[in-house]
């Protein structure tokens, strides 16, 4: 049977995920299985709410942000724009950008692909919805998620640090240790700056061996 040849789906049929600071993230691209290039929402209920996460793009993804409802304070390259709905902002990669939402119900598309390169989906949309369904009282779903995640991604240092995460939230001690060497292994100086700071490791902060990786 041949596939279906389009899909159609509206804004609030997307699956809902927290991304903390009141971001919510509705994936698109996972959502139509979309291979040409990412694509997402990202809505914020209340003014105030972050509706896209402060980052810089450090491997070439070029970005575009489309205001579709209420609308935005862009912060890009340190300087910040007010973004009505209809609002484009396109950033270049190595730029910092985020977003914070000015009215209630505010929602951003974003749109990006690395110029010059056969686009791939980034492994952070798995790690990021494990995280979410983990979150959400959906364990079960989001271990799946984090499984097939590292499978297809063995040598990224990011799979072993959120499952390290998720065994320290989870109580299993040697678990986390086991992924967090993992990880270290991987990509240290990732790693040791963000898990010295990281409250997911809370439980485990105090065994001698997290300070003998950190």
């Amino acid at each position: 049977m041949s596939e279906q040849p389009f899909e159609i789906a509206h804004l609030d049929d997307l699956e809902r995920l927290p991304r903390g600071e009141g971001l919510v993230w509705r994936p698109i691209r996972r959502r139509f299985g979309i291979s040409a290039f990412g694509v997402n929402a990202y809505s914020a209920a209340d003014a105030g709410d972050r509706v896209v996460e402060e980052h810089r793009e450090v491997d070439g993804h070029e970005e575009l942000y489309v205001v579709v409802a209420g609308r935005a304070a862009f912060t890009v390259g340190g300087e910040e724009h007010d973004a009505p709905a209809g609002t484009l902002v396109f950033v270049r990669p190595g730029t910092r950008r985020g977003a914070i939402a000015r009215e209630p119900g505010t929602i951003v598309l974003g749109v990006g692909a690395k110029p010059g390169e056969v686009f791939e989906p980034s492994p952070w949309e798995e790690w990021a919805a494990a995280e979410a369904y983990r979150t959400l009282g959906r364990p079960d779903e989001a271990r799946a998620l984090m499984d097939a995640s590292i499978a297809a991604n063995p040598d990224a240092w990011q799979g072993y640090y959120n499952l390290a995460c998720f065994e320290s939230l989870d109580g299993r001690r040697e678990e986390a240790f086991a992924a967090l060497a993992r990880a270290v292994e991987l990509g240290p100086d990732e790693v040791r700056k963000y898990a010295a700071e990281d409250t997911d490791f809370d439980a485990i902060r105090s065994d001698p061996r997290f300070a003998e990786l950190v």
